[in-house]
């Protein structure tokens, strides 16, 4: 893959700031020597990790356009593309092939080269940033592979489940790149050894102890003294991976390996609930799940008051705090509100929120009124979605989207008006104010995990190996997990509809289904969810058109989905199937 060498040269150069046209075009050995500097300097060895680190995927990906959730606005949006067939192995907007690929070589330059590095003058010290940067790469280099296996792992045509070419080492010119792809099983098998190594070896979380403390195992073999250890392990190092991250890795990566899609891996239910329980049991299980988690992205207070890296009880993991930030609300918010209204949610998802009893609005009992669509609704549908007549923004301004709406909010109404009579509310800040004459940014974060994730995920795999009140040891079921979810987000004791599903594992299936939809949306899960689950790819986005502001009409399609079975798997980039003939493409491409 000497494309793929010269690519990482071209990144560690931009991370370096390599000037040279011929070090670009011409990755010699010599270009290597660069690599040098960070033996005598520790903030330049940790800016390779650094680099890395900004490459890792963004969490909102907007791959929710390409399923039944939403669209957008944006007409040469490349999801948007991909609904209607335009979706290649040589035009594939989910490819990691080349981030990824490009950030595991940087991060084998880095592992190769740790031992030489002079961290710190007192040996202790230096022994510590050695061993948490070693296990940082190789935490990273798991994420990074867990992307790809999501991406590119397939059926070939031979019939057999394959993933990607393993990395275990920094590849240079002299090597040789014409490598196959590794097997699923294979990859899971290495992207777990590196889990291992970094969960043994990284705090569970960066918290620095107190003076007359001992140091906690296995550090203490290093050292004994509290402010050595804080140095490197303590509160300054909290937004990188640590141990619990590398746990949520190992959940969202046996989640994928035992769905479905990859049922002929070795992987099995149980082990993707066990590896979920190994997050939650780290917050006592159902009883540390966070009271308001549901509105993450805009509990203002917690979110203006997070300093020197402290997460909100929801989150896992996450990057730095944005101040003073617009971003989403500019592409999001509805144009009364100055934005420009990318994401649309469709009534299909609108449909799947039950009512606040906790039926589906399908079932007479949850007494739905499809005069009132909106009354009686459970309240994730107001916190995530934008209706019409709903008051937004600083000024509670009223949100109308019919079709015969005197706003530009109305359906069609201009280019940056909604499609489906629905403005996504999730991920927005209602307080930021896109004014032109007065704006007013607030602070954002985004997420890399929450914890809610980690309960679905381990709902799901319970109920498939245990039942849905079966719990394998653990002192929580995918009963108690989906109880605590809905009574967190419903305020229900009383759960009729829950009991029913609970004496059905597949009726629990399809229940589990849903919240996870629910909970997790516009968070880019539902479209590698579909694909895991070999879930239907077709079903065409709906919209809602209102009409004298009281008359509901459901536009059948708004949006078509062109999606062919052998879409669960992505392909492998032509460009790279021309070049090296030992890499097999997945069925279907």
């Amino acid at each position: 893959m000497k494309k793929l060498y010269i690519s990482m040269i071209l990144s560690l150069g931009a991370a370096m700031g390599f000037t040279s046209c011929d070090d670009l075009f011409e990755p010699a050995q010599e270009n290597l020597k660069d690599v040098d500097q960070m033996y005598d300097d520790s903030k330049f060895a940790q800016g390779f990790l650094v680099n890395v680190y900004r490459n890792i995927p963004a969490y909102y990906d907007n791959s929710d356009y390409a399923t039944d959730d939403a669209v957008t606005n944006e007409t040469d949006n490349a999801f948007r593309k991909m609904t209607s067939g335009s979706w290649t192995s040589d035009n594939d907007p989910t490819s990691q092939w080349v981030n990824s690929l490009n950030s595991v070589q940087n991060l084998n330059l880095f592992l190769e080269n740790v031992d030489k590095v002079n961290w710190a003058n007192d040996p202790e010290t230096a022994e510590l940033f050695r061993l948490r940067t070693i296990a940082e790469a190789r935490g990273l280099r798991a994420l990074f592979m867990t992307y790809l296996l999501r991406s590119h792992s397939g059926i070939t045509a031979d019939g057999q489940l394959t993933g990607v070419p393993i990395l275990d080492h920094y590849l240079t010119v002299d090597d040789d790149f014409n490598m196959p792809r590794a097997s699923f099983d294979d990859c899971v098998k290495f992207i777990l050894e590196d889990l291992d190594f970094a969960q043994e070896n990284l705090p569970m979380e960066y918290e620095s102890i107190g003076t007359d403390d001992p140091v906690p195992a296995p550090f203490d073999k290093i050292t004994s003294k509290p402010g050595t250890y804080n140095r490197v392990m303590g509160h300054y190092s909290r937004l990188l991976i640590n141990g619990l991250a590398c746990r949520a890795i190992r959940s969202r990566l046996l989640l994928l390996a035992a769905s479905p899609a990859y049922d002929a891996s070795a992987t099995t239910w149980e082990d993707a609930a066990n590896a979920a329980a190994g997050v939650l049991d780290h917050i006592g299980g159902t009883a540390g799940m966070d009271a308001t988690g549901v509105t993450y992205y805009c509990n203002t207070t917690e979110i203006d008051n997070m300093s020197d890296g402290t997460n909100p009880k929801e989150i896992i993991w996450r990057e730095s705090v944005n101040k003073n930030n617009t971003e989403q609300e500019e592409a999001n918010f509805p144009p009364s509100l100055y934005g420009n209204g990318r994401m649309n949610p469709t009534q299909n998802l609108v449909d799947a929120f039950p009512m606040a009893n906790g039926y589906p609005i399908s079932d007479e009992r949850g007494k739905y009124d499809a005069t009132q669509p909106y009354a009686g609704r459970d309240p994730r549908l107001a916190h995530y979605i934008i209706y019409n007549g709903a008051a937004e923004g600083v000024n509670n301004t009223a949100i109308y989207t019919g079709s015969d709406a005197t706003t530009a909010d109305g359906l069609n109404k201009r280019e940056t008006s909604t499609r489906t009579g629905y403005y996504m509310k999730k991920r927005l800040r209602m307080d930021v104010n896109m004014d032109p004459s007065m704006k007013q940014g607030q602070n954002h974060f985004k997420p890399r995990f929450r914890y809610t994730e980690i309960f679905l995920n381990y709902a799901e795999a319970a109920n498939e190996v245990w039942g849905p009140r079966g719990n394998g040891g653990h002192s929580y079921s995918a009963y108690d997990v989906i109880k605590a979810i809905r009574h967190r987000a419903l305020g229900i004791d009383s759960d009729p509809y829950l009991e029913e599903c609970a004496a059905n594992p597949d009726k629990m299936r399809e229940l589990i289904r849903n919240e996870r939809r629910l909970e997790l949306c516009f968070e880019s899960f539902r479209f590698w969810d579909l694909r895991r689950w070999k879930a239907n790819l077709n079903e065409a986005a709906r919209g809602m058109n209102i009409t004298n502001n009281n008359v509901y009409n459901e536009i059948a399609t708004v949006e078509s989905r062109l999606f062919e079975s052998y879409m669960y798997y992505g392909p492998i980039p032509m460009t790279e199937l021309l070049k090296f003939s030992n890499l097999k493409q997945n069925q279907g491409w």
